[in-house]
C-alpha cells in the first residue's frame, strides 16, 4: 500500500473523488493556495483521439457500415438495463 501511495503522489496530477456535499470547500481552499487549476472540460486521452480518428477514416472508407444517432440510441438503449 505505502510503495503504491509513493508512485501516486510522483504523478503531475491525480484524480480523485470527493463526496460533494465537501467539494465546494475544499476546491476553494484548494484554489486560494493556487493548488488546482479548474477546467471546462475533461482533457481527452490521445489513445481516445487516435481511436475517433481512426473510425473516421474507416468510416470514409465504407460510408455503409455508419448508423444514423437514432439507430446507435435504439442499439444501445436496451443494453443500458
Amino acid at each position: 500500500m505505502l510503495h503504491n501511495l509513493k508512485n501516486i503522489f510522483m504523478a503531475d496530477t491525480l484524480y480523485v473523488r470527493i463526496k460533494k456535499n465537501y467539494a465546494a470547500a475544499i476546491i476553494k481552499d484548494l484554489q486560494k493556495l493556487n493548488a488546482v487549476e479548474l477546467l471546462e472540460e475533461a482533457p481527452i486521452p490521445e489513445w481516445q483521439k487516435k481511436e475517433v480518428s481512426k473510425r473516421l477514416k474507416d468510416l470514409q472508407k465504407k460510408p455503409s457500415k455508419g448508423v444514423s444517432w437514432n439507430e446507435a440510441v435504439k442499439k444501445i438503449k436496451p443494453l443500458a438495463k
